[in-house]
C-alpha cells in the first residue's frame, strides 16, 4: 500500500473506527490510540479485528516516532 494510496482516506480501525496510519513501508496499518497493528497483505489492509496484533511499547514508541510530525 503506498502512502498516497486513496483508500488511507476512508480506512478506519475496525474497533474504534478512528483513523489509521500507514507504517513499516506500506506493510501494516498503525492505531496508536489502542496500539494495535493490522497487516496490509499483497496491497490488502486486514481489517478484521482478529487480524489486528497489540503491539508492546517500546515499538509503540517506534511507530509513533515515525509517524508523526
Amino acid at each position: 500500500m503506498a502512502p498516497d494510496d486513496p483508500l488511507l482516506d476512508i480506512l478506519v480501525c475496525p474497533l474504534d473506527k478512528g483513523p489509521l496510519t500507514l507504517v513499516d513501508a506500506g506493510e501494516a496499518l498503525y492505531n496508536p490510540r489502542l496500539r494495535r497493528r493490522y497487516p496490509v497483505l499483497d496491497g490488502i489492509p486486514q481489517l478484521l479485528p482478529s487480524s489486528g496484533e497489540p503491539v508492546p511499547d517500546e515499538e509503540h514508541a517506534r511507530l509513533t516516532r515515525r509517524s508523526g510530525p
